[in-house]
């Protein structure tokens, strides 16, 4: 009797056991899947996916650094680019964060500064043609 109530026990605990790993397999791929759209669609600006987890392993949340842009006066054009980038990096998942949101504004202002700046100078960036 005590030989088939530990059997039971261990395979009750193995069984949750496996749960828990597929709860923590789902739970990672998610969070992948998420990371993985940002950083595809920062190309050459997105870094490195980062996993967070929490005290027991458990995934909990996950990020991708990102370059984001600054008014270049000489280049506004290139601002203007790289803040699509940023905009559609971090609008990239079908399920954007409150995060992915703020990054997106605030990429979304830094465009309105460059396109502000390109109005109000279009002599930057023009070729000269120097020819006599």
């Amino acid at each position: 009797m005590i030989s088939a109530v530990r059997m039971f026990s261990n395979n009750f605990t193995s069984a949750q056991n496996q749960q828990r790993q597929e709860m923590i397999n789902q739970r990672y791929n998610e969070i992948y899947s998420h990371e993985l759209a940002h950083q595809r669609a920062g190309g050459s600006l997105a870094g490195g996916i980062v996993i967070e987890r929490d005290a027991n392993g458990i995934p909990t949340g996950g990020h991708v650094p990102i370059k984001m842009p600054a008014l270049d006066k000489n280049n506004p054009e290139k601002t203007i680019k790289d803040a699509n980038t940023v905009i559609s990096s971090a609008m990239a998942p079908s399920d954007p964060s409150d995060q992915d949101y703020r990054v997106a504004n605030q990429a979304r202002s830094i465009k309105s500064q460059a396109e502000a700046y390109k109005k109000a100078h279009p002599e930057v960036g023009q070729k000269l043609d120097v020819r006599g």
